[in-house]
């Protein structure tokens, strides 16, 4: 019988490869946060980073404590701890899907704090909820659909900005993108055994000063304390606001991708020897995201990837206080920000850009070889939104050049004659593009399982998806959409009734298909 420890040799290279990964990401939403949402210091600094710190707090404790006490029952001293942080997809969908909008129709970078807290507060209870009836969804719900949709995210939202990034700063982004290439793909082993990510994060960093990119912006204030503090009428505000409501088609699957995501790791654990009870290993995950919501931070949590690298470094249950207690720190000394003045994003996007290829790798590698027609329709939606994100951008940046040019306010160039121009004289048609956009998310996991019954011979079961998709278009949550100012709005219009119209046709169609002909089931697979 050997005993557990709460720290081992081996923690330390886990701690780094977790740290550093914590680390990211909290320099990706101090970037999002003040660059794309415009949150000031007070609320970035005093509210959403020491609340993310309470989330990760909740999380690594419990995941380190339930590792000791699996060791202990059962007399093993190589019990590695779940892996934990901030869920990088939700990051970028809350940001870029819910908060981004909202900020953009507003003006007001509270509101649009406001509708991240209601996001991530769903996202918490559609977590914990989760954890007692995961095992249900994963049976019923085809895998393809589930990771077609979030590697559409993955492919769009979050790797699509770093390649740009990467080109835009080079001898930076090429340089760091071969060590993290070399390191993850390549599965080579630094000498001394220096974490690859680290190297990565101090090549970039060095470059960056070398080349003028680092520092960035001006030198941060005086590091200070700042403590948590429940928002809780901020939330009750938000909660009134009708968020929810509005950014459901947002929330609601990617809560569910977090809830099966997480299952897939736990399964991952099991398979490396270190088998997690389902329901308290969930449930801990959704309460870490609700704590989060609850002090002031918009980004849910998750188990992560790669339970057996971690083990494989010798990690065990040090590396995962370890990391509770270095994010507490940067979080809630204000260090991040002299991390981000002196590390700029450039030098750890590589990181980012990994993971966005990871994702969207595994929708093929981890579905059925014939599913993976399914898997390419699942993407299509995403691809669409981030068309249509990129079309409201430019729009948006044309109409300040204008306004700027003529000396007038913001010409407004986003409209129903910037859909007509696309429409007429680019044969870009807008009404399927931002039709698409309403609900991508929903509507990628719909076409995808559908096809994915389709292509198992399942017809009935695959007018069904289509049915459910004709429900959710009548009601407004997919599909429907109208022209704003400088955004799209949701509204139901006659666009978003005939498209739920061809959903009931197609679903005839697919119904019918027993009475229209034979099936080969031999055709198209092996």
């Amino acid at each position: 019988m050997a005993a557990p420890r709460w720290f081992v040799r081996g923690d330390v290279d886990g701690f780094f490869g977790l740290a550093l990964d914590n680390l990211v990401q909290l320099l990706l939403i101090d970037v999002l946060c003040r660059v794309v949402l415009g949150f000031p210091d007070e609320l970035l600094y005093g509210r959403v980073l020491p609340a993310v710190a309470v989330s990760l707090v909740v999380g690594n404790v419990f995941y380190a404590w339930q590792a000791m006490r699996l060791g202990r029952e059962e007399g093993r001293d190589d019990v590695c701890a779940l892996p934990y942080g901030i869920n990088t997809p939700s990051v970028f969908a809350y940001v870029f899907l819910v908060m981004l909008p909202v900020k953009i129709a507003t003006g007001d970078a509270r509101a649009a704090w406001h509708a991240g807290l209601v996001a991530a507060l769903g996202s918490g209870l559609i977590e914990f909820g989760g954890a007692f009836v995961a095992d249900w969804l994963r049976r019923r719900v085809p895998r393809a659909a589930l990771l077609s949709t979030l590697a559409g995210i993955a492919l769009t939202l979050i790797s699509m900005p770093f390649v740009f990034r990467t080109f835009a700063a080079p001898i930076v982004g090429l340089s760091t993108l071969a060590v993290v290439f070399l390191v993850y793909f390549g599965h080579l082993r630094f000498r001394g055994g220096v974490p690859g990510g680290l190297v990565a994060v101090a090549l970039g960093t060095a470059l960056a000063w070398a080349l003028g990119v680092a520092p960035v912006g001006a030198r941060p204030a005086a590091a200070g304390l700042h403590l948590p503090v429940p928002v809780i009428g901020d939330l009750v505000e938000a909660l009134g606001s009708g968020y929810g409501l509005a950014y459901l088609s947002v929330i609601l699957p990617m809560g569910l991708f977090n809830v099966v995501g997480s299952l897939q790791n736990l399964d991952s654990a099991e398979a490396a020897g270190d088998r997690y009870p389902t329901t308290p290993s969930l449930a801990a995950n959704g309460l870490g995201t609700i704590a989060a919501a609850l002090f002031g931070s918009c980004f849910p949590t998750t188990i992560y990837i790669g339970h057996p690298g971690w083990k494989g470094l010798g990690a065990r249950v040090g590396y995962s206080w370890m990391n509770a207690v270095f994010v507490t720190i940067i979080a809630l000394t204000g260090t991040v920000a002299w991390v981000a003045w002196a590390v700029p994003i450039e030098a750890g996007m590589a990181i980012v850009l990994w993971i966005g290829l990871v994702i969207a790798a595994q929708a093929f590698q981890a579905t059925p070889r014939s599913h993976a027609p399914a898997v390419v329709v699942g993407l299509l939606p995403g691809v669409a939104a981030w068309g249509a994100l990129m079309v409201k951008s430019g729009a948006r940046a044309a109409g300040a050049v204008a306004a700027e040019a003529t000396g007038q306010a913001d010409l407004g160039v986003f409209g129903e004659a910037l859909g007509r121009a696309l429409t007429e004289r680019e044969s870009v048609f807008s009404d399927g593009l931002f039709s698409l956009e309403q609900g991508f998310i929903f509507t990628a996991m719909l076409l995808a399982g559908a096809t994915v019954e389709v292509i198992e011979g399942r017809f009935r079961r695959a007018a069904l998806w289509f049915v459910v998709a004709a429900l959710l278009t009548f009601t407004g949550i997919i599909h429907g959409w109208s022209w704003g100012f400088a955004d799209t709005a949701l509204a139901l219009g006659p666009g978003a009734w005939r498209i739920g119209v061809g959903y009931l046709v197609a679903a005839g169609v697919f119904a019918a298909a027993p009475l229209l002909g034979t099936r080969d089931p031999s055709a198209g697979h092996g």
